[in-house]
């Protein structure tokens, strides 16, 4: 099977990292010296206080990549037009492109372009930071759960070659509660830990950051439930701090984008929630403060 990831930052780097130990895969990114680093050494992944280097296949543009069987798109929120126009070039006639990006939106996007037949949707719960090119550093070990939708034996396959890569994959038939589960717990970390420029444990153990944290993760719920989300946990507040602890000295995927001067997927999480919220008719001020800060946060670092 062919795989092609669609932005090799981060997660996608450490996707490509491990499947490339098991299937074909190309990486697909517009850094030219993260796509360099990469044919050059290898995709060089630190773990644990180990580093290896996984030989891998990067190029810039749709034209240099064989037909692909399944594309992985894991580029940042402001980035999926492109993926998808991408994904409509290096996709074979039976492809299929799975979104595993955060937030929300991605996957309506993808469909405007590809159709519902050739998409499907996925959650991970691993953590990664890019280190520099053709570096990247595994922050978590959780699992990645593939939507049965459009095609349940295809979903079994990539998943089967996940865990054959090493991670931890399953497929589930309802991802709506694992998709929200997740967004709460990035709209408790992600935006505060930008706006603040800290690691994710100084959100548990600065009381003030805590109590924010708490605050904006009861609003998400309330929308969350408003919706008649199933969480996948019986506390959000409990478990984005369980989070937040457990990857302590992580720096969330918006405080790398911020610190990098790079557009950030406000919009895609804490966004998100406010515009949910304001059709549902729930409150959501402190989602909208954040989602402010951070935009004012972007432009005043391009001024």
């Amino acid at each position: 099977m062919h795989i092609t990831i669609i932005g090799a930052g981060a997660l996608g780097g450490l996707i490509g990292f491990h499947l490339a130990k098991v299937t074909d895969v190309t990486l697909l990114d517009p850094w030219a010296e993260h796509v360099a680093a990469i044919n050059a050494h290898g995709l060089v992944c630190e773990t644990g206080g180990q580093v290896a280097a996984q030989p891998l296949r990067a190029v810039m543009a749709a034209g240099h990549v064989a037909p692909a069987d399944i594309a992985l798109v894991l580029v940042k929120a402001h980035q999926t037009p492109w993926a998808a126009t991408v994904a409509a070039q290096v996709l074979a006639p039976h492809g299929v492109a799975y979104t595993l990006q955060n937030g929300l939106g991605n996957y309506e996007q993808l469909v405007a372009t590809l159709g519902a037949a050739r998409v499907g949707q996925g959650v991970t719960t691993l953590g990664a930071t890019l280190l520099g090119a053709g570096r990247v550093r595994q922050a978590g070990f959780g699992p990645t759960t593939l939507g049965s939708e459009p095609d349940h034996q295809r979903a079994l396959v990539v998943a089967d070659l996940l865990t054959k890569s090493g991670l931890v994959a399953h497929v589930s038939p309802d991802l709506d509660g694992l998709i929200w589960g997740k967004l709460l717990v990035n709209v408790g970390i992600n935006a505060l830990s930008a706006i603040l420029r800290v690691p994710n444990g100084a959100l548990v153990t600065n009381s003030a950051a805590r109590q924010l944290l708490e605050a904006v993760v009861h609003e998400a719920a309330a929308v969350a439930a408003a919706k008649g989300i199933a969480l996948p946990y019986a506390d959000p507040v409990a478990q984005t701090l369980e989070v937040a602890r457990a990857t302590a000295q992580n720096r969330s995927s918006m405080l790398q984008d911020i610190l990098r001067g790079s557009p950030s997927e406000i919009g895609a999480i804490n966004g998100a929630i406010v515009r949910a919220g304001a059709q549902l008719g729930v409150p959501t001020p402190l989602n909208a403060m954040l989602t402010t800060l951070v935009a004012a946060v972007e432009t005043l670092h391009e001024a």
